[in-house]
């Protein structure tokens, strides 16, 4: 079995368990047995409505081995602190993996580095989106807007300038609130359920994100993307979304705003498909 924990929540996020869905469903293809580890239910609400159906509850990094087996494979997507467990799992299971923190990082004991910047043999790159992006979709004339999961800052509210008569449709966070969305219908034309995610991503015309994952699978749709970087935590490094020549601007900047909207669209691609890292993944299982 290959296990796959993202670590998930109302305050993290949801971008590694997209980003964990991705992968896993590119290995089931190929006939690997697979399973989700998130933290929350929702979490695993929100794989189903992304393709994948297993998934376990579990609370932190340190309760994996609650789970999978001595000789199952693990792949460890959290910057928790997991207090010298890997070692542990090293040992135990049959081959773990492990994102990088930061572009510092290096490895800890035996397990396989996912890097945004893979220079070394030793390491599988670890940019990549969900194959359903790089399908043709026929674009509708709208301009999406999706800040992230949640909103407990109402980040959104306070920057109501910037959202003002933008004509822009809000994709709602899975953890936004019932009285936060009557709040922010009146900021928008149009309010989209999270479930609609996917189905939106690939049909809109324009996508205004603060999600940097968010930014390259609407830019792999084909989308007219725009990226605000703020201090948000962000699972895919800035150097990736200019390196696709993605337009950034620097918070709710309204004249920035207004300066990309003619911003013509990159044609530049990631270098790796989901599919070839899986398969990376799946030889270094057979090792």
């Amino acid at each position: 079995m290959f296990y796959y924990y993202a670590n998930s929540g109302h305050k993290i996020g949801l971008d590694r368990v997209k980003r964990g869905v991705a992968l896993l469903k590119a290995m089931q293809t190929k006939g690997v047995e697979v399973r989700l580890l998130v933290n929350d239910f929702r979490a695993g609400l929100v794989a189903k409505t992304l393709g994948l159906r297993d998934y376990v509850t579990i609370e932190t990094v340190m309760d994996i081995d609650a789970i999978a087996n001595a000789g199952d494979s693990v792949m460890i997507d959290s910057p928790e602190d997991d207090k010298e467990r890997l070692i542990k799992y090293c040992s135990d299971f049959g081959h773990v993996f492990r994102f990088e923190i930061s572009p510092n990082d290096t490895v800890r004991h035996s397990e396989t580095l996912m890097r945004a910047k893979c220079e070394e043999e030793a390491c599988i790159e670890s940019i990549f989106v969900d194959k359903v992006y790089q399908n043709d979709t026929a674009k509708e004339n709208r301009t999406l807007f999706f800040l992230g999961d949640a909103d407990y800052d109402k980040e959104i509210l306070e920057n109501r300038a910037f959202f003002e008569s933008s004509k822009m449709e809000l994709l709602l966070g899975n953890y936004f609130f019932v009285k936060y969305e009557e709040e922010l219908a009146k900021l928008f034309v149009r309010l989209h359920e999270p479930e609609e995610y996917i189905d939106l991503l690939k049909s809109s015309r324009r996508v205004v994100t603060t999600s940097a994952l968010t930014a390259i699978e609407a830019h792999a749709c084909g989308a007219d993307t725009l990226y605000i970087a703020t201090s948000r935590e962000q699972i895919v490094p800035l150097e990736v979304i200019e390196t696709l020549e993605i337009p950034v601007i620097e918070g709710f900047d309204r004249e920035a705003f207004l300066a990309c909207v003619a911003y013509p669209n990159s044609t530049q691609v990631l270098p790796r498909s989901v599919e070839e890292i899986a398969m990376q993944v799946i030889e270094r299982l057979k090792a």
